[in-house]
């Protein structure tokens, strides 16, 4: 374990933490507002540290896989707390639980809140808590990569400890240069989407949070009604975003650089949207049944498909109230997720599309036991350690849900509360059902279910297992 090195990557992300916060600062001035303080103390507080933790590069700048999964959890943790300090000192949340409950719910993207009227914010505060989700959207250290060169290949281990899905391959050979074109990419789509709101007519403070929410799937409003508040054609634009914001960034890239027959012939992509526009189909057809015109069933079935299988958790209506079968579909996509490579959370289209191709080849094999059939993605064969990660991930994704809503039962709350909140924060998604659906908030669990769903929303940003070699006792000794 190199702690010198592991020190040295915290106080760089207490810089980077420290310069972005210079931004609710700069609104807090331009809007007249007092909260500013509290930015720029906390800002001035952690350059000092991070300056002092980074002031001497370590002469052994080598780390490995075990040493990069503890590097991000702790920044993730780290990011956590320094980042709920200016919601907590402000007393606009008054409680470190809550402001460490709704920081952590930004920074993961998760959007499940603990505020039962967001529009008693401050404008700086509004746009820290929308800007929290931007930032852990495209993450934290994948920025920093971007940055600060590191040698000997040790940045890819961050990079997959932290990017979202079962493989993480460079998009060019040098991994800095890839954390570039993930982060052009990712500014590129904000700002596409923020002259779009602004033809829509959305006022351009609100345009701004909602495409920071939006592009990190990440579901923060800045009105208590969310989406819903607003008209139509804004409604059909964030769905828009929403969908793109689904896609692999990979196929992003293959279009930058005009390699379009690899960009739609990626297998994930077309399974993407078969779920994402079968689903719309079905839910807008099973609300159209209970008084829906077809315009407003298909754009509010469209924009909560795209919210929740993209795990953003914007509401456009209160869809808890709509019939069972839809519900039961929005669950599904719950736990189905985005694209890997995308800002997206749950189990991810890509291990749906391994684990379906897996028992394609069992039944197969079931029939004709002497067939060899190799299991392949995009025409090339599918790994052993790929589909060996994939199936623990899934064996670990259900252990640790089943704990969960075990352990949040203590509270005495209906079946479909706890399973929906347990799985709207470990797929980082936000709404849920019952008492945590979405015109409701997660404020009603006690202070230990709190954190129990906090660390499940850590651990399923991280895809799992950099929460727990963070708590493993042997990953911590010395070889």
């Amino acid at each position: 374990m190199n702690f010198t090195m592991i020190f040295y990557m915290l106080g760089w992300i207490l810089n980077i933490i420290a310069a972005l916060m210079l931004l609710p600062f700069s609104v807090s001035i331009y809007y007249g507002e007092t909260q500013g303080k509290y930015f720029l103390f906390c800002s001035l507080l952690m350059f000092l540290v991070g300056i002092l933790l980074t002031k001497k590069r370590p002469h052994n700048t080598r780390f490995y896989a075990k040493d990069g999964l503890i590097i991000t959890a702790l920044s993730w943790l780290l990011l956590s707390v320094t980042g709920c300090l200016p919601f907590f000192l402000s007393g606009e949340i008054p409680s470190f639980t809550n402001a460490l409950f709704e920081c952590i719910s930004g920074f993961t993207t998760t959007g499940a809140s603990i505020l039962s009227d967001v529009e008693k914010l401050s404008h700086s505060m509004m746009f820290w808590r929308c800007f929290i989700q931007w930032i852990g959207g495209m993450g934290v250290l994948v920025f920093m990569l971007a940055l600060i060169p590191l040698t000997g290949g040790q940045d890819l281990f961050l990079m997959k400890a932290e990017s979202p899905g079962p493989n993480v391959s460079k998009l060019v050979p040098k991994v800095r240069k890839t954390a570039y074109y993930l982060y052009a990419i990712y500014f590129a789509l904000t700002m596409l989407e923020i002259i779009c709101l602004l033809i829509a007519k959305m006022p351009f403070y609100d345009a701004v949070c909602t495409s920071f929410t939006t592009t990190s799937t990440g579901g923060f409003g800045v009105k208590n009604a969310s989406i819903g508040a607003y008209s139509p054609t804004i409604q059909y634009v964030i769905t828009f975003f929403l969908f793109l914001s689904g896609l692999n960034y990979n196929f992003f890239f293959f279009l930058w650089i005009r390699r379009f027959k690899e960009a739609f012939s990626m297998q994930e992509i077309r399974l993407y949207s078969i779920i994402f526009f079968g689903s719309i189909a079905i839910i807008m057809f099973d609300i159209v049944r209970i008084g829906y015109s077809l315009e407003e069933g298909f754009r509010h079935a469209a924009f909560q498909v795209g919210s929740i299988m993209t795990t953003a958790g914007f509401s456009s209506t209160d869809f808890d109230t709509w019939p069972s079968l839809s519900k039961n579909v929005l669950v599904l996509l719950m736990f189905i997720g985005g694209c890997a490579g995308s800002t997206c959370g749950g189990i991810k289209v890509s291990r749906i599309l391994i684990y379906l191709k897996s028992l394609k080849k069992e039944i197969a094999h079931l029939c004709h036991p002497r067939n060899i059939k190799i299991i392949k993605i995009d025409g090339k064969p599918l790994q052993h350690d790929v589909l060996r990660s994939a199936n623990i991930f899934l064996i670990v994704y259900i252990l640790i849900f089943a704990c969960s809503v075990l352990l949040i039962s203590v509270d005495q709350f209906d079946l479909v509360t706890n399973f929906t909140a347990v799985a709207s924060a470990i797929g980082n998604i936000g709404p849920g059902l019952a008492l945590v659906g979405p015109t409701c908030n997660f404020d009603l669990f006690s202070t230990f279910s709190k954190y129990v769903l906090m660390f499940n929303m850590l651990a399923g940003r991280l895809e799992l297992f950099p929460m727990l070699v963070l708590l493993t006792p042997s990953a911590w000794k010395k070889q």
